[in-house]
């Protein structure tokens, strides 16, 4: 080769290392990072049916304590809980509260109007 092609070689061939040390680099930190969550259980969602108890967010059973509202059906589903003022709407959470409950919210301030 010639002179100035061998220098073009070299700079090519040190680039190319360092980017492959890079993405080496990054897959195993990937890598890394995925197995510790499967290992830690975040990536699992919870089984199908999983009762879970939820607070309803702003409501209050008759006796004057927060209302609790036990389910097994998932986030994102909005049930029908009729209190002492009535029926109302929440929508059920994977927020957990720290009394170890999950969070219901309240739907009809949402709304628009």
């Amino acid at each position: 080769m010639e002179e100035g092609q061998d220098e073009m070689y070299d700079v090519f061939t040190n680039w190319m290392a360092g980017v492959l040390a890079s993405l080496t680099l990054l897959a195993a930190g990937f890598l890394w990072r995925w197995l510790r969550r499967r290992r830690a259980g975040t990536d699992v969602p919870p089984a199908a049916g999983t009762m879970r108890t939820y607070t309803l967010l702003g409501a209050r059973a008759a006796d004057g304590q927060p209302a609790h509202l036990p389910s097994n059906k998932p986030a994102g589903t909005v049930v029908t809980w009729t209190g002492p003022a009535g029926p109302e709407r929440f929508e059920l959470t994977d927020g957990v509260l720290p009394d170890g409950t999950y969070a219901a919210d309240r739907t009809a301030l949402y709304r628009r109007r």
